[in-house]
């Protein structure tokens, strides 16, 4: 779909200003990018933004380490409503069994958009997990890791999924991945967001 350079520069600084503000702890600046109906759903969270918004804080505050990195960027517009997918590795560092490590998914985060008053606002965000790899921090050190707990994780998160948690988070199975029924279906309900749908897909489900 043919869109202006206007809107090209808007929604790509959209997708940044998420990344550096919500890493900074800038929360009042992070705000300002969801859209008054936003929607969250990630790993260990499925749900309004201004909750996400509260619990990033909070881990924030408490430590934990989970840094964003963003690559190619790609939107679709039809009139004030935009789908983004926006390349981004996520990074998290954290205590597994006592051993310090680094856990990096790539994908892509998948933006359904609408302009309003004040500009682009995200209405729902859905990453899409593609893959990722866990390494120890410290060379000399080993960690075993727990199979059965791994293999309970989609592929493209599953290594994500086990580091979240040890940490004592609880991670959501079923998110879409590079291929297969998730990830076609949010294809399905981006394109019906440009089409007009009143809402940008199942959030019941999503939040499930």
């Amino acid at each position: 779909m043919p869109m202006s350079d206007e809107d090209r520069v808007a929604l790509r600084e959209l997708v940044e200003n998420w990344a550096v503000w919500r890493d900074a702890g800038d929360w009042e600046r992070f705000a300002g990018v969801w859209d008054a109906d936003g929607w969250m759903t990630a790993t260990w969270f499925q749900g309004p933004a201004a909750d996400f918004i509260a619990a990033s804080k909070a881990g924030f505050e408490n430590g934990v380490s989970i840094l964003h990195f963003l690559g190619g960027h790609s939107s679709d517009v039809a009139g004030d409503r935009a789908i983004a997918q926006t390349k981004m590795t996520i990074s998290q560092r954290a205590s597994v069994d006592g051993v310090e490590v680094d856990v990096v998914c790539t994908g892509r985060f998948y933006d359904f958009c609408r302009r309003g008053d004040a500009g682009w606002a995200i209405v729902r965000r859905q990453p899409i997990y593609e893959k990722d790899r866990l390494d120890v921090v410290d060379p000399a050190a080993t960690l075993e890791l727990d199979r059965e707990l791994l293999d309970r994780f989609p592929v493209g998160y599953r290594h994500l999924g086990y580091v979240q948690t040890k940490a004592g988070f609880t991670v959501k199975t079923g998110l879409p991945g590079l291929t297969g029924e998730a990830v076609e279906r949010l294809y399905d309900e981006g394109a019906k967001w440009l089409a007009g749908s009143s809402t940008p897909g199942d959030l019941q489900r999503e939040g499930s």
